[in-house]
């Protein structure tokens, strides 16, 4: 089992994108690939098909999953949604990276 935190304005916000994407069944597949500035970056992408070769949790009304491979680099990861002047966006807090590049979508572990 895998712990990720997606708080209830990152909950919130994928909900009402999914609404307006017309994929309400849809779970939010979270991963990790290579690229990016500092080696390895996040992905997030709705899905209707699970491998079975993956973690599922529910977050709320929200289903998530995250696949063996990515769960290890993303055990305790805090995903949230901020709206401000200067940043808008998802933001993601990962203990295990040891460096992050200042856009905050990519890593190393």
């Amino acid at each position: 089992m895998v712990h990720i935190l997606v708080t209830p304005s990152a909950r919130d916000q994928v909900l009402k994108i999914m609404a307006k994407e017309q994929k309400p069944d849809a779970a939010l597949r979270l991963f990790v690939q290579g690229g990016g500035c500092s080696g390895l970056s996040y992905g997030m992408t709705f899905d209707h098909q699970e491998t079975g070769d993956e973690v599922a949790f529910d977050e709320g009304a929200l289903k998530v999953v995250v696949d063996r491979a990515s769960a290890p680099l993303l055990e305790g990861v805090q995903i949230d949604f901020l709206m401000g002047l200067e940043a808008s966006g998802f933001k993601i807090s990962n203990p295990n990276a040891k460096e992050t590049c200042s856009c905050g979508k990519s890593f190393s572990a």
